[in-house]
């Protein structure tokens, strides 16, 4: 045995070269796993000896290692199968019994669990001439169709998982980098079986099967087999099922108040504050020291017109108390903010005003518990928002009171079969930063795609006709930050968008920007939408390897994603605008990349550029990008602080602040 090998193992291992299968594509390999790679060898039998290496697999990119359920009639030396997910694809292991099988799948569950890109969904048959046997998907790229349980063989959490390692941006010269949070997980807080929750939004049933929430009432959780949908029991004894992101567990307390704002960043809430503009205005959020809270406050003090904001930190005594000026401490966080809403004690401001992030509800995943399919004489149409790919878009209301938008596919444009099964499972995917699908209307033609609706339209439209003055820096690394989030909610989903770009992004009355239309260009019946040879295929966001041989993937999406933070910073131009599509092709796979635009700093286009590197594999992945845009955001909301706030017990302050000891800044 190799010195450093953990296992070794004779197993037959199936081709990935050949298309069609047939016995030649079934022989022994010796395998080997060491700390760095899991390796096959050829092997003589007959003499018990290694001999020429055929191939390896870093564990550093594997992506899923799990059990293949055999094929029908399969021989008994083919029934204890395994895969091994890769960039590359599946590789397919047969081991000779399930001792075996589970001794290398637990031994490489262990020990690639804190790979960055894990799968959560996968394949449980083979992909078989140009198939896969279990859901029938006809590519190979296709997401999987069955929930890994990554909870068991010593795989972590999302949660619990180391964080991604990247080259850090140099920090700030002037002051302390502000803690970072990790980008906001795409599943709302996992709430167990049994426990209590409040309601952050009220709620009325859309379905028989719905409960209704009342703000601020509390509901006991009874079910939550759907990530979206729990079923509840509210105080009356009535049982039904709720919208999982309309409640929060009891944890704090502070649910209960308007001016809690959880889950909310720095600059979520300075732009929260500025938007109300209202002296005095404040919010607390959760501070990135964990446990902690900050106060948030907006003030037009000292002459300045457009307004600033400042940041404390709720400070605890020994005891356990709370408090922001040293001389009025509080047994809760309730009893501070009520005292600091009748007295400034020290600070530039009252806290006059409550602003909070839960004017309006999110959305749900779907009009209702299990409901996809949407009668379309329940819908009303308003006014045309527009024309793409697949026909008109309207803007209109499900049953008189739900502002919804509604795609009406024009017949012929789109493989509608396909597409309708894919729907139930998008329709699961909910972010903050992404459109959601409410359901679809099949039972006419043309079918209706029916939407979230967004009253700032198109980013591209926006960037080129919506923004009210110049923007800010800051401004701007916001939408490409809201991008970012959504899109890493996407990979980890392990969906492909193939799209991307300023027109399939739409914009919120907040100004929060949300990803659309991801997955739909997979059901494009066009010639020129689907060939990198078309007019209409989108030349312009389209990476080497999509433009030479039509490989996408997510790494083909952050390309994209590039390319649309150059659209953010030229406010809506037109990629390569002086070349057509062919001239294009030619020299952007002869290395031609976009200029940096004028709006861009050097940090920003070197974010860009990460993006279009030629080999895909060394493009950063959403989650890196994520955490990098959050760092420039923090960085760049510090500096226009232009002051720190840093008060303390001495002869400098007013007798106004006298025994105000500490405003810890956030």
């Amino acid at each position: 045995m190799m010195s450093d090998s953990i296992l070794e193992e004779i197993f037959i291992k199936r081709s990935q070269q050949k298309k069609k299968t047939s016995p030649l594509n079934y022989k022994e390999r010796l395998f080997v796993l060491t700390q760095e790679k899991i390796a096959y060898y050829d092997f003589d039998s007959d003499k018990g000896k290694r001999k020429g290496f055929k191939g390896s697999v870093d564990l550093e990119k594997i992506k899923c290692v799990e059990t293949v359920q055999p094929e029908p009639n399969s021989p008994q030396e083919r029934m204890y199968a395994f895969q091994i997910i890769y960039d590359e694809g599946p590789l397919y292991i047969f081991a000779r019994n399930e001792d075996i099988r589970n001794q290398w799948i637990t031994k490489l569950k262990q020990m690639v669990r804190f790979n960055k890109d894990l799968m959560q969904k996968y394949h449980p048959c083979f992909w078989v001439d140009g198939v896969w046997l279990c859901c029938h998907q006809e590519v190979k790229q296709a997401m999987g169709c069955k929930v890994l349980d990554n909870n068991k063989n010593g795989i972590p959490s999302k949660q619990s998982r180391k964080s991604v390692t990247r080259k850090p941006l140099p920090p700030t010269p002037t002051e302390e980098k502000p803690g970072r949070p990790l980008p906001p997980q795409p599943e709302p807080p996992a709430a167990s079986v049994g426990i209590t929750v409040i309601a952050e939004y009220n709620y009325k049933p859309m379905t028989d099967q719905d409960l209704e929430l009342r703000k601020d009432e509390e509901y006991i959780i009874l079910e939550k087999s759907d990530i979206n949908w729990w079923k509840a029991r509210d105080k009356y004894g009535i049982e039904g099922y709720i919208p999982s992101n309309y409640v929060v567990e009891t944890e704090s307390g502070l649910e209960r108040f308007d001016w809690y704002c959880k889950n909310t960043n720095r600059s979520q809430a300075e732009k929260l504050l500025k938007t109300e503009n209202k002296d005095g205005g404040f919010l607390i959020r959760d501070s990135s020291k964990a446990g902690k809270y900050t106060v948030s406050l907006f003030t037009k003090s000292g002459g300045e017109t457009s307004g600033s904001c400042r940041h404390y930190n709720i400070c605890t005594t020994p005891q356990g108390q709370f408090y922001l000026a040293e001389k009025h401490h509080f047994n809760t966080i309730p009893d501070l903010i009520n005292y600091h809403q009748h007295n400034a004690a020290g600070m530039v401001s009252r806290l006059k005003y409550i602003v909070s992030n839960r004017a309006r509800p999110p959305s749900t995943a779907g009009l209702g518990y299990g409901v996809w399919e949407i009668d379309p004489h329940h819908l009303t149409f308003i006014k045309e928002l527009g024309s793409g790919q697949f026909g008109v878009v309207k803007y209109g209301k499900w049953q008189g009171q739900h502002d919804v938008a509604i795609k009406m596919i024009k017949e012929g444009s789109m493989s509608e079969d396909d597409f309708i099964e894919e729907a139930k499972i998008m329709m699961k995917l909910r972010h903050e930063n992404l459109v959601q699908l409410y359901g679809v209307c099949t039972t006419q033609r043309p079918i209706y795609i029916v939407t979230e609706f967004l009253s700032n339209g198109c980013l591209l439209t926006y960037l080129k006709e919506g923004l009210k003055q110049h923007p800010t820096t800051v401004q701007l690394l916001e939408m490409c930050k809201d991008v970012t989030e959504g899109m890493a909610y996407l990979e980890t989903m392990q969906y492909i968008h193939r799209d991307l770009a300023a027109r399939n992004c739409l914009v919120d009355g907040n100004g929060t920007v949300k990803v659309t239309d991801f997955g739909l260009s997979r059901y494009v019946l066009d010639d020129e939408y689907t060939s990198s040879a078309g007019s209409k295929f989108p030349v312009r966001w389209s990476p080497p390897e999509v433009l030479l041989y039509c490989k996408f993937s997510s790494k083909s999406d952050i390309w994209a994603y590039g390319v649309l933070m150059w659209e953010v910073y030229t406010l809506g131009r037109l990629p390569y605008e002086r070349l057509n599509n062919t001239e294009i092709v030619d020299q952007v796979s002869r290395g031609l990349r976009l200029y940096r635009p004028q709006l861009a700093n050097e940090k920003i286009y070197s974010i860009m550029s990460s993006c279009w590197h030629e080999k895909a594999d060394e493009r950063p992945t959403f989650q890196e990008l994520a955490l990098n845009v959050q760092d420039l955001l923090q960085l760049w909301t510090a500096r226009q602080r232009r002051q720190t706030l840093s008060f303390s017990t001495s002869s400098k302050l007013s007798p106004k602040s006298k025994g105000f000891n500490s405003w810890c800044i956030k």
